[in-house]
C-alpha cells in the first residue's frame, strides 16, 4: 500500500529499515470513492494526503458557486490545505477524489513525532515544503503572465495524462478559463499541428 510513498521518500533521503518501519507505523491508509471528500471547506485539515493510486483535486468555491481548482493530485503527489494544516484554522478549500483512490494520510502529530525521531524525515519534510512553496509561486506567476496556450501547454507537461482523466470543464477551471475558451485554444493548437 505504501510503495509510491516510500519511492517518493527515497528520491530525497535514505532511511534505514528501522526508520521505514517507524514511518510506516505513523501512516494511515484510506480509500476514497469517486466524488468522496477528504476535506470540506470549514473543516480543519488534520492530515496531509499522499496519493498512491487515483486522483484528487483541491478547489475553492467562489461567490457565484463556481469551483476554482487549485491543484490536481495524481499518483505520487501530496495534497492538503497547508494553511489550515499548519495553523489549525478552518479550511477554505475542498479536496475530493476525481477517481476511486487510495491515499496515505499523515496527521500533524505524526509528522511532528517523525520530525523528532527520524532525522532524515526532517530533511524530506523541509524539501517538500520548499517544493510546495515553489510550485505555488510558479502557479501564481503562470496564471498572471502566460498566454492561454502557454498555460495549457504547461498543464500538459505537468500532468501528461490529464486530458484522459479529467473533464474539460475542470481543466478550464484550473487554468482560469471558460470551457469555451479552452476549446478554442485546443482547436487552434490542433489546427497548427495538422498544418505542420
Amino acid at each position: 500500500m505504501y510503495d509510491r510513498f516510500f519511492e517518493k521518500l527515497a528520491e530525497k533521503v535514505t532511511l534505514t529499515e528501522a526508520e521505514k518501519d517507524l514511518v510506516r507505523s505513523f501512516l494511515q491508509p484510506k480509500k476514497l470513492r469517486r466524488k468522496q471528500y477528504l476535506l470540506q471547506e470549514g473543516d480543519v485539515s488534520k492530515n496531509v494526503a499522499f496519493v498512491e493510486n487515483g486522483m484528487l483535486r483541491s478547489y475553492a468555491v467562489d461567490e457565484k458557486g463556481v469551483d476554482r481548482i487549485i491543484q490536481f493530485a495524481p499518483e505520487g503527489w501530496f495534497v492538503s490545505d497547508l494553511y489550515s494544516h499548519i495553523t489549525g484554522e478552518p479550511s477554505g478549500l475542498n479536496i475530493d477524489a476525481l477517481e476511486d483512490s487510495e491515499i496515505v494520510l499523515m496527521s500533524r502529530d505524526a509528522r511532528d513525532e517523525l520530525l523528532q525521531r527520524v532525522p532524515a524525515f526532517l530533511k524530506f519534510s523541509f524539501e517538500q515544503m520548499q517544493s510546495a512553496y515553489v510550485a505555488l509561486q510558479c502557479r501564481l506567476y503562470d496564471l498572471n503572465n502566460l498566454s492561454t496556450e502557454e498555460k495549457y501547454t504547461k498543464l500538459l507537461r505537468t500532468y501528461p495524462d490529464i486530458v484522459q482523466r479529467v473533464p474539460q470543464h475542470m481543466i478550464a477551471s484550473y487554468l482560469g478559463l471558460t470551457p469555451e475558451t479552452l476549446s478554442r485554444v485546443r482547436k487552434g493548437m490542433a489546427g497548427r499541428k495538422e498544418s505542420e
